[in-house]
């Protein structure tokens, strides 16, 4: 039960807004240590680990480029293409983009997407260009509101996608835990039942994003009155007009 106290850093230190990759290494060596390994095993698990999936290391590569990128106006070029497509909506780009995601996940290339590579850059300003080209300057409430849609777009998409690709971890994994169990399922059984479920996210996502289009709709096109200052949004606590 001491190795569990790896996820309790985790909590705390994701809790207290930490750096996530400090926040991980320390979970990790405290995991290492509990289990019964010194600190020179720990950091040479680390080490293995590392040499092992060298791919890894693209990361370090990745995220200079798409910091020049943004610094040329790659979001800004982005929400002004996707603002010109007339029946375009916030809810319809993150679906293209669900399907899109999923479609290629199925297939193994799950790196293809990702928050930093395509959320970030591209996904959100995208999703909110075509809400401020329809109602104009949009409060900040709203923004988050949007940028959390577009990130949970991507992570179901990969999450429910990848399990179609018979060659994807989690396909092993649950593989192996049932053969633990003494049930022995192919990848290929799986992955074709794993379709009806990636069906059933695509369908119950799309609503929510529907969903997130009448709210836009409903909520900034409502003249924004003396009590309103945010386009119908209710205040956050603490500001003006907010109830304590």
């Amino acid at each position: 039960m001491l190795t569990l106290l790896g996820v309790l850093v985790v909590i705390i230190g994701f809790a207290l807004r930490l750096n996530a990759l400090l926040v991980v290494t320390c979970a990790g060596i405290v995991t290492g240590l509990a289990g019964g390994l010194s600190l020179h095993d720990v950091i040479a698990a680390f080490g293995k680990a590392f040499t092992l999936n060298r791919y890894v290391a693209i990361v370090w590569m990745v995220l200079p480029v798409i910091g020049l990128l943004e610094r040329s106006g790659l979001k800004e070029r982005a929400r002004d293409m996707i603002s010109r497509i007339e029946a375009a909506t916030t809810g319809r780009v993150l679906m293209a983009y669900l399907a899109i995601r999923q479609i290629t996940a199925a297939l193994g290339l799950t790196s293809l997407g990702g928050h930093p590579q395509m959320v970030r850059p591209l996904i959100a300003p995208m999703a909110e260009g075509i809400a401020e080209s329809r109602f104009g300057d949009l409060p900040m409430p709203t923004r988050y509101l949007i940028r959390a849609h577009a990130a949970a777009t991507d992570n179901i998409g990969v999450f429910f996608g990848e399990d179609i690709f018979i060659a994807i971890g989690s396909i092993l994994l649950i593989r192996g835990f049932l053969a633990q169990s003494g049930i022995n399922v192919e990848p290929t059984t799986l992955a074709k039942w794993s379709v009806p479920t990636a069906v059933s996210a695509f369908v119950i996502h799309s609503t929510r994003l529907a969903m997130l289009d009448r709210k836009l709709k409903r909520e900034l096109s409502a003249p924004a009155g003396p009590s309103s200052p945010t386009h119908g949004l209710a205040p956050l606590p603490g500001e003006p007009g907010s109830a304590q």
